[in-house]
């Protein structure tokens, strides 16, 4: 491996967003792992180590209390380690917070089975000290929503190539197949013109240029479209700065062959013109077609 494995190691304090932090990397392109024993890790790096992974980075979260002592001596071991990139990146939160997280939450800190939520977040703090000041990397989430806290991670540990891209997929379908269950905008063009009554546009679809000019050479379709233009290209960034990696927009009509496709296709365009990656697809486009051949 020419580039030095990088690894981050997570743990903090319990309720302080380690769940979060690992989804974090996870977006930023990193192999990651939940709660391996500290034990199997400088195993894990030596396999990762040789010139036949093809594994560049990861990120283990260790969350698991019997763990802590074990995982003092691994961080000192890959600290010097000259063949890797080592970061500890440490999560802490106010004493309040985490009581309030718990109370939110209804669960029982780990370490106060047999007491107060405080009793267990004090004997984790005297546990979690020592690595606290071997981190440089310290993240107080006490006032953090998890998209501020995705932010800080990115801020800290992402290059430019791994910051998770902002995409839009745009759907067409057909409602007698239901609907889509991934969709974040749904729009119905059932109202529009529809090529299924004209014999030479039936069995075509709406990536055909003769069915797509049907249906937009309306004045109804064309004032829809530009009222959705209205309403989505606002949107878009909007759902970019709150942290969404996916935006999904969907189109229906009756069968997914025709006004659906053509609409897609329309957004498709246009939006491919712009800095935001854009993929589309046809869920039900060739469905007709399927069941006319079964039969």
């Amino acid at each position: 491996m020419n580039k030095k494995l990088q690894i981050v190691v997570i743990t903090g304090m319990s309720g302080s967003g380690m769940t979060v932090a690992i989804q974090s990397f996870e977006d930023m392109g990193y192999f990651t792992i939940d709660n391996m024993p500290p034990a199997l890790i400088s195993r894990f790096v030596d396999l990762l180590t040789t010139d036949n992974s093809m594994i560049e980075k990861f990120a283990i979260v260790i969350r698991t209390r019997e763990f802590f002592e074990q995982l003092q001596q691994v961080v000192i071991e890959l600290s010097d380690n000259k063949s890797v990139d080592f970061k500890l990146l440490f999560l802490d939160t106010t004493d309040e917070e985490l009581v309030a997280r718990y109370k939110e939450t209804r669960r029982s800190h780990p370490l106060s089975t047999d007491g107060r939520t405080m009793d267990g977040i004090l004997r984790e703090r005297v546990m979690l000290d020592p690595l606290k000041n071997f981190s440089q990397n310290v993240i107080d989430t006490s006032h953090l929503t998890p998209r501020q806290l995705r932010a800080e991670i990115q801020k800290d540990f992402a290059s430019l190539d791994d910051a998770p891209a902002f995409r839009i997929e745009l759907l067409s379908f057909g409602y007698k197949y239901g609907l889509p269950l991934d969709a974040d905008l749904v729009f119905d063009v059932r109202f529009t013109p529809n090529p299924h009554y004209v014999p030479e546009l039936r069995e075509k679809n709406g990536t055909d240029s003769d069915v797509y000019d049907y249906v937009m050479n309306s004045g109804l379709s064309e004032s829809f479209y530009e009222n959705l233009r209205k309403l989505v290209m606002p949107l878009i960034p909007a759902y970019e700065k709150e942290g969404k990696s996916i935006l999904t927009i969907a189109f229906g009509c009756t069968g997914g062959q025709h006004r659906s496709v053509a609409f897609a296709e329309r957004l498709y365009k246009e939006l491919s013109a712009g800095d935001v990656k854009v993929n589309i697809s046809h869920r039900d486009k060739d469905k007709r077609k399927e069941t006319v051949n079964r039969s």
